[in-house]
């Protein structure tokens, strides 16, 4: 089975295990990122920070929080990814909805699994290269995510949530084009440190 035949709750266990696994093996947490301004840690912290107002303000879910991503970015998150997981795996969380201005209601495990499920996996390239690691994605739901974001591309710049396209070359494989569309540079080399 293919990552994007996958329930939201497989799915996010997937690719959270590998977040994680870039996560525990990053030795240095404030080298730069990817991301304009960003460190390592900021990567993690975006991850572990935008998903509870928003599960909180569209549908009244509080998850429980963790350690500061500043004093220990490996059990902040690995805290946040536990309380995800849960949520998914309650069978409760496929019958409620999350209302949203910009999206409307959408099952709370959808919701879970488009907005942040995706977030998780993009953002995993992110924190490989700032660290070194092995940057490489699963190239089938790259294409997905890739084909299902192109239609929404205006609706998705002016979210501030991407940066300008960044131009690929013609023959690029999925991984590329789609850190390109998300506004990285997918050439992009880590700062030189010492392990």
């Amino acid at each position: 089975m293919t990552l994007s035949e996958l329930d939201p709750a497989a799915r996010h266990r997937h690719v959270a295990a590998a977040f994680t696994d870039r996560v525990r093996a990053a030795g240095h947490w404030d080298v730069p990122a990817p991301v304009a301004g960003w460190t390592a840690r900021d990567v993690v912290r975006h991850l572990v920070e935008w998903l509870p107002p928003f599960l909180a303000a569209g549908a009244d879910v509080e998850l429980a929080g963790g350690p500061s991503v500043d004093d220990d970015p490996v059990a902040a998150w690995q805290a946040h990814r536990d309380g995800v997981q849960a949520l998914l795996d309650d069978p409760g969380t496929a019958q409620r909805v999350l209302a949203n201005r910009h999206i409307g209601e959408v099952p709370l495990d959808q919701a879970i699994d488009r907005f942040y499920t995706s977030d998780v996996f993009m953002h995993t390239w992110d924190l490989a290269r700032a660290t070194g690691q092995d940057d490489r994605l699963d190239a089938d739901f790259c294409a997905a995510l890739l084909a299902g974001m192109e239609p929404l591309e205006n609706l998705l710049r002016s979210s501030g949530q991407y940066g300008a396209r960044v131009p690929t070359p013609d023959d690029a494989d999925a991984q590329t084009r789609l850190i390109g569309y998300i506004g990285r540079d997918p050439f992009w080399t880590p700062a030189q440190f010492s392990r």
